[in-house]
């Protein structure tokens, strides 16, 4: 079943040395201003089996002095924006988590997160964000009440299947069980009062787990598109992309991509890993001073996408983690919510590409980063 991989998935010794997470991202309106807002919130976990009663931070000094892996569940919310991006971490002993191993149902504290409801909050001062550093945060507050409808989803295929977890193939895992979600409610930022309404909130929900993050770490997708030409809007056309490096059995395979397209509801994958389909592919991200780019190539035996968006630095976070051997490895993981690009799509024709359409997209979550073996 695809559900269950939706599911807690640490047990044994993944438990030990490992993260599972819940991805949430989605826009906003100011209830003030009418301004569109990305925000994203993540239920997070490293490491369970090592703690209890007490937040083990493996970036505090003298936990790195003597090698304490870290140990605790967070709570990680905030918000995308040119002088107003922020990344709020909370920090919960273990004692304060637990998570269903059937279905998506995780709770931190008095946060919950399930397939069809969000709540909590995170908080931080300023004084105790500058004193603790091993918190890796900003300082802000945020608070949230969600709706979530799943409308379109994204099984990677059999490399996330209950056996490869059980052999515990990979070293990062992911699943897209929200490629499109429609969120609904409200959103109390930094003193400021939003709104997230269904149509136009470009929702998404991923999850990613695994005993260390992939490098380099490749992440795109988009929820708001319109057809060129016509300027239309499109219903149930949704673009993910995730990847690039595949760590199997501590062997890295060479750079690939996963891609997916619904157009209007029909679905169209390029996956390395469905040898049969005989997916082939090209992409770069070049990073300058003013932009983050995803520039991507994947075609099959029917169809292709021309894939070009890019993302302004100045509403970027350089987002913050710790693997769970306690390293800070992504020290440039440039993530962001204000995306923009296009989408071409052709089919193979006996005479070469005949295009479809052209579709350009806005408000697009997205991720790049990449460091030194």
């Amino acid at each position: 079943m695809m559900g269950d991989r939706n599911a807690y998935m640490l047990a044994g010794r993944r438990a030990c040395h490992g993260y599972d997470w819940w991805w949430h991202s989605f826009v906003g309106i100011n209830a003030k201003s009418g301004e569109p807002q990305p925000f994203f919130i993540e239920y997070f976990v490293i490491n369970p089996a090592l703690g209890n009663t007490t937040v083990v931070p493996g970036q505090l000094a003298a936990n790195k002095a003597k090698g304490v892996r870290p140990s605790y569940a967070m709570i990680k919310a905030g918000l995308w924006g040119d002088g107003r991006k922020a990344q709020i971490h909370n920090l919960y002993p273990i004692s304060d988590f637990s998570a269903d191993r059937s279905r998506m149902d995780v709770r931190i504290g008095t946060n919950i997160a399930t397939e069809s409801h969000l709540s909590g909050s995170v908080s931080l001062r300023s004084e105790v964000a500058s004193a603790h550093p091993e918190l890796m945060s900003d300082p802000g507050e945020m608070s949230w009440d969600l709706k979530a409808e799943k409308v379109l989803s994204y099984s990677v295929g059999y490399g996330a299947s209950r056996l490869f977890r059980t052999i515990d193939a990979f070293q990062m895992y992911w699943h897209v069980a929200g490629m499109l979600t429609r969120y609904e409610g409200r959103i109390a930022c930094n003193g400021a009062e939003y709104r997230v309404e269904r149509e136009s909130s470009c929702g998404y929900q991923d999850k990613n787990w695994g005993s260390d993050y992939t490098n380099p770490w490749v992440w795109l997708n988009c929820n708001s598109f319109s057809r060129r030409g016509t300027g239309r809007k499109l219903e149930r056309t949704s673009l993910v992309v995730g990847g690039a490096r595949p760590v199997v059995f501590g062997r890295a395979l060479p750079r690939r991509l996963l891609v997916a397209f619904y157009c209007e509801g029909d679905l169209h994958e390029f996956n390395f890993s469905k040898f049969w389909t005989a997916s082939r592919q090209r992409f770069d991200c070049p990073v300058s001073a003013d932009t983050v780019e995803w520039n991507i190539d994947a075609w099959n035996r029917r169809t292709r996408v021309e894939i070009h968006f890019s993302c302004p630095r100045a509403t970027m976070l350089s987002v913050n983690y710790e693997n769970p051997s306690g390293e800070k490895r992504h020290n440039a993981l440039w993530n962001g919510g204000y995306a923009s690009g296009s989408v071409r799509l052709s089919r193979r024709t006996a005479s070469g590409w005949d295009e479809v359409g052209t579709f350009d997209g806005e408000y697009g979550g997205c991720e790049y980063g990449e460091h030194e073996e």
